[in-house]
């Protein structure tokens, strides 16, 4: 007889343990309401969406070792090899008004921010509005994407952890490529989750003003940028900060312009020679 193959006989990408992420982060009168973990799904926000529809609590997070129709803003697609990343959706109920809720992407980008600087010890920014760039020339290591489920929002997030430069895509990178010192997924899921409930508490409740603290880690402000509106028009200015609401301040020669949705780039200088 054959030997048996553990499905998880990469020990490189050990499975998320349940039980245990449970124990350390659901407290009474804590953030974290309810935490699953699942081998494999669709999406994570469609999930969650789910039951958010059906009534379950604020600080619910689902978490899949694998997504097969995973998704980023503007419809991208966006995969990773089992168990390389974290992916995982938090149930959010928030009581503000909504014309103020387009600050959550850049709230839970803030908290992955920290989460993973104080953790991998490598450099790491913002990109406007729901990117997490790593490394001295930085390149896309998570994304972002909030959607609204009823009365409440579900924020996803996807980073790449374990996975190798063969495995990503032009343009993005790891943790691990990184050489970040910590590319343990338990360790930075609890940090994330902890760096996220004061944050979000002190924005919902307190009405902290949290565009100090993004803009310090925002590799989009100061920059020039291309600005590529849904509509197809695009413009080029000076990002300059954020808006009350999160939105992008863009200086242009016509003027400062506030932008809430588009594909913004970088406009990098042309060498010559």
């Amino acid at each position: 007889m054959g030997a048996v193959t553990s499905r998880w006989a990469d020990l490189g990408r050990p499975p998320l343990r349940e039980r245990a992420l449970r124990a350390a982060l659901i407290r009474d009168g804590g953030f974290v309401t309810d935490l699953r973990v699942v081998a494999e799904t669709g999406s994570t926000n469609d999930d969650l969406a789910a039951l958010a529809r059906a009534g379950a609590p604020e600080g619910t997070v689902l978490v899949a070792e694998a997504q097969t129709r995973a998704r980023g803003r503007l419809d991208r697609t966006w995969t990773s090899p089992p168990r390389a990343g974290l992916t995982f959706s938090v149930l959010l109920r928030p009581t503000v008004p909504p014309h103020r809720r387009t600050w959550l992407p850049l709230l839970a980008g803030l908290a992955l921010q920290q989460a993973v600087a104080r953790l991998g010890a490598v450099p790491t920014w913002l990109k406007w509005p729901n990117d997490l760039l790593l490394g001295d020339d930085p390149r896309k290591a998570a994304g972002i994407l909030a959607q609204a489920a009823g009365d409440a929002v579900v924020v996803g997030i996807g980073l790449n952890v374990s996975t190798t430069r063969a495995e990503l895509p032009p343009g993005a990178t790891s943790l691990a490529v990184e050489a970040a010192e910590c590319t343990d997924r338990d360790p930075l899921l609890r940090a994330v989750l902890r760096a996220f409930g004061p944050l979000y508490t002190g924005w919902s409740t307190a009405g902290q003003d949290l565009r100090p603290a993004y803009a310090a880690v925002c590799d989009t402000i100061g920059r020039e940028v291309r600005v590529q509106l849904p509509d197809g028009g695009a413009f080029t200015g000076t990002a300059t900060g954020l808006d009350g609401t999160g939105r992008l301040l863009v200086g242009t020669a016509a003027g400062e312009r506030a932008v809430s949705a588009g594909d913004v780039t970088r406009v990098r200088p042309v060498t010559t020679g």
